[in-house]
């Protein structure tokens, strides 16, 4: 419902500064006749563009205050090492027994993990208590082998916001790579 709102509010505003034009000609004739100097058009549609992306800005921040508050807030990220011995294909994440996301990645994206980059791949809401998640990474391993792993957290939500992060980390004594989840605090 939120949403139909906000999407009906935007619209609303396009149209509003697709008819400036047309509405500051009609208007612009009584007003040239005035003695007052008043704004160019330019100046005029300018405002109301300016006025229409702060309005948008706002609706965008409160709808994502609305649709996840923070006391109910759960957000998950993904981050990569150097990832020499572990090529990222795909990210499978289940959340109490239910999927959540399920991730295929890209080249340009593996790079951008690689280079230090980390992606969050789901938000949503979670009741207190304790909960756990169930990650599984799919790609090629050491040797060119497919290679399918999985990590398992159980952690506790209280009132605050939990920031949750899926890393794959290389492990260079085992030659194989590891993954981890880590509960931030």
């Amino acid at each position: 419902m939120f949403r139909t709102w906000l999407e009906r509010a935007t619209a609303a505003l396009v149209l509003a500064v697709a008819i400036a034009p047309a509405w500051a000609q009609t208007a612009a004739a009584p007003a040239a006749a005035a003695s007052a100097p008043a704004p160019t058009l330019d100046g005029r549609v300018q405002d109301v563009k300016g006025d229409v992306i702060r309005l948008n800005r706002d609706l965008l921040v409160l709808e994502e205050e609305l649709l996840f508050p923070a006391s109910t807030q759960v957000a998950l990220f993904v981050s990569m090492d150097v990832g020499k011995l572990f090529s990222l294909e795909s990210v499978q994440i289940k959340l109490d027994d239910k999927l959540v996301t399920n991730y295929l990645y890209t080249p340009l994206e593996v790079q951008a993990l690689h280079r230090g980059g980390v992606q969050r791949v789901h938000v949503g809401n979670l009741r207190s208590g304790t909960h756990e998640i169930v990650a599984f990474f799919t790609g090629q391993g050491p040797h060119v082998r497919d290679y399918k792993r999985g990590a398992t957290v159980k952690f506790d939500k209280g009132t605050e916001p939990k920031y949750i992060e899926l890393q794959i980390k290389d492990a260079t004594g085992k030659l194989q790579p590891e993954f981890d989840v880590k509960v931030w605090q």
